[in-house]
Order: C-alpha cells, then sequence, then structure tokens
C-alpha cells in the first residue's frame, strides 16, 4: 500500500482523506478523516517504531535485532520523534483528576503526588503543594 499523500501535487496544499474503500465488500465511507502523526513517517521510520512496539521500547533488544550500536539506535529513535512533530500540548481537560474524598487531607496528598508523577509539577512545587500552599 503507498504512503498518504499530504500535499497536492498541482499546487502543493493540503491534501484531505474523504474516502474510504473496502477491498473486500466494497463499501465506501466518505466523511473528513484525520491522518494520524505516524502517517507522516517514512517507510523506514514505520518500520522502526513497529519494531520498537513489538520489542515493548526495549532499546537493547532492538539493538541486537538491527545489529546495531545502543547509540546509534537511540539517535534513530530521536530522529524519529523529531519526524513525528511537535507533541499536543497536554491540557488540564485531558487528564482526568485522580480520584478523591471531599475535603481529604490523603486525597488531597494523593492528587499532589499522582500529578507529580505525571510530570505537571516539579518536585518543588509539590513540596511547596504539601507545605500547605495551593498552586
Amino acid at each position: 500500500m503507498r504512503k498518504l499523500i499530504e500535499r497536492c501535487p498541482g499546487c502543493g496544499g493540503p491534501l484531505a482523506v474523504s474516502r474510504m474503500d473496502c477491498h473486500q465488500c466494497h463499501t465506501s465511507v466518505e466523511g473528513s478523516f484525520r491522518p494520524s502523526a505516524f502517517d507522516r513517517l517514512s517507510p523506514e521510520s514505520l518500520a522502526f517504531v513497529e519494531l520498537f512496539v513489538r520489542l515493548k521500547g526495549n532499546m537493547k533488544e532492538m539493538a541486537r535485532e538491527l545489529s546495531l550500536a545502543y547509540s546509534t539506535v537511540r539517535h534513530r529513535l530521536d530522529e524519529v520523534v523529531r519526524e513525528l512533530g511537535p507533541a499536543a500540548p497536554q491540557t488540564e481537560e485531558a487528564i482526568p483528576p485522580a480520584p478523591q474524598e471531599a475535603g481529604s487531607d490523603d486525597g488531597r496528598r494523593n492528587d499532589i503526588l499522582h500529578r507529580l508523577d505525571r510530570g505537571e509539577i516539579t518536585p518543588e512545587e509539590a513540596v511547596q503543594l504539601l507545605g500547605g500552599g495551593q498552586r
């Protein structure tokens, strides 16, 4: 199957996927479909990502599988990340709050620790919040 074309060959404008067909039963679905970030990857980068997922992110195993040095595999992963483009910023609405009991100090503490674990706040902010300050 061919790679998704992102730009119009005539004018260079962005192309949109508007139809999908089933080759088995010949059903067609029309609409406006948003391609994923993975559609921007070269075939080589997509194969690299597939191997990465199959090996559950184990870089040492990837190096062995690809017969490359660990540092080369790490560099290749960095290239794929750049090829994917910038990550969409996560908003508070996108991340559900940790469950807690209303008015519970333990619930508040757990919420702060969960936010720290997810990287939403720095260790310094967590210390301040646990000490009584509110963010």
